[in-house]
Order: structure tokens, then C-alpha cells, then sequence
């Protein structure tokens, strides 16, 4: 759509932070305010809106798009999602280790083993590690762990740990990222792991490179706008 308002403003209602575009308060696709309960959660929103020449691209608005998910899918819907974040669990990326070459077994073990034993201790979700392709039976006792942990999140939270764990194809890396215990940078490299080493290997191919610069800018999105929803 083309842009015809003017003026961005973040106001302060009983409802918490709305954006206003010409004294028109912003809504979601389905229709519902967008009132957001932290200010710089709004300000980061509002700068999208201002930030848009010409037509406004939502594309180019990933506050806005994690903002208005969490508004019109993932609260109406919490149950669903936090059984679609948990089942992560059941195939989660760290638990496939790869049987060869030594040095990818290595980087994987290095990587992936610490976070594996963080999610142990931490939240009691202890998870079953497995070589080659063959499917890992998972303990339903873990994936009920990582369901409860989830469900302590408030709904934009969520949302942020929703798009890092299908980002990275892990929840242990996603619930690793959300909860501090590594930066959104070494997560990303953890959830690309074995897409850098083939292009180490290999080189680089273009397809290969836009997916792996995709999966980063995600990552870094999802937890910058988890860091907001904190601030």
C-alpha cells in the first residue's frame, strides 16, 4: 500500500503502547489494537512505520510482523503453539550427530552437547542423542519438560521463541537464545552448523548463502524483539 500518513507517534493508553500514524491507532490484520505492553517494543514498531518510503513493505517490518503474530495467532491459539514449539523436541537438529567426518562429529559435539546438558539440568528435559538418519525416540517425560517451560511465556515472548526454534530446527537452541545462555549470533552458528561446514567444504553456492543469510537475519530479529518485549 502507498504511504499517505505523515506523522508516527507511540501513545500511552490503559491497554499499554499503541502507534498511531496521523492520530490513527494501528491495528492487525485481524483487526485487533495493536497495544504492546512495553515502550520500546512500540518505539521499535513505530520506527518501522516511519521508516517506510514511498509504499510501506511489510517485509521490511519484522517488529511489526512478530508483533501482530502474537496478537491474532499465537494468543487466540496458545495451546497449539506451545504443543508446536515442544514437538520440536521429538526431532530436535543437536540430536543428530552426524558419524562422519571427524572434525563435523567434533564441531557438533562441541556445539551441541553443552546446550543438550544445559536443557538437563536446567529444566529437567533430558533428550536422547542418535547417529546417522535414523529417527530418535524421544522420552514423552523431556518433551513434557520443554511443553512446560514454554508455557511460562506470555504471548509476544512466545512468539520469539516460536520463530527462533523453527529458525534454528531446535527448541534446545531456541530456549538457549531466549534464556540467555548463549548470544543470538553463536545460535544461529549453532542452527547452521552443518550448512557452514558444507560450504566450508565446498564453497559457496548462492542458494545456499541466501538460505543461510536468511536463517541468521531471523535469528537476530527473533531476539531482538524478544530483548524488547524485556525491556
Amino acid at each position: 500500500m502507498k504511504r499517505i500518513y505523515k506523522s508516527v507517534i507511540v501513545t500511552e493508553g490503559d491497554d499499554g503502547y499503541s502507534v498511531s500514524l496521523d492520530g490513527k491507532q494501528v491495528y492487525s490484520p485481524g483487526r485487533r489494537l495493536l497495544a504492546l505492553p512495553k515502550l520500546a517494543l512500540a518505539q521499535a514498531v513505530a520506527a518501522e512505520w516511519d521508516a517506510q518510503i514511498g509504499r510501506v513493505d511489510p517485509r521490511k517490518m519484522p517488529m511489526m510482523s512478530l508483533a501482530t503474530t502474537a496478537i491474532d495467532r499465537v494468543g487466540p491459539q496458545r495451546d497449539h503453539v506451545i504443543k508446536t514449539i515442544a514437538s520440536y523436541a521429538e526431532s530436535d537438529l543437536v540430536c543428530y550427530r552426524a558419524e562422519e567426518p571427524p572434525m563435523l562429529v567434533q564441531r557438533q559435539s562441541e556445539a551441541w552437547q553443552p546446550l543438550l546438558d544445559w536443557c538437563a539440568e536446567q529444566f529437567d528435559a533430558r533428550l536422547r542423542i542418535g547417529s546417522g538418519i535414523m529417527p530418535v525416540r524421544q522420552p514423552p517425560e523431556a518433551v513434557e519438560a520443554f511443553r512446560a517451560v514454554i508455557s511460562r511465556y506470555e504471548d509476544l515472548p512466545m512468539t520469539a521463541l516460536h520463530e527462533l526454534t523453527a529458525a534454528c530446527g531446535s527448541v534446545v537452541i531456541g530456549l538457549a537464545i531466549a534464556e540467555g545462555r548463549v548470544g543470538a549470533e553463536d545460535g544461529a552458528a549453532a542452527g547452521q552448523l552443518d550448512e557452514a561446514y558444507q560450504i566450508e567444504r565446498w564453497g559457496e553456492d548462492e542458494e545456499a548463502m541466501a538460505r543461510f543469510a536468511n536463517v541468521r537475519r531471523d535469528v537476530l530479529v527473533a531476539a531482538e524483539f524478544l530483548k524488547l518485549c524485556r525491556a
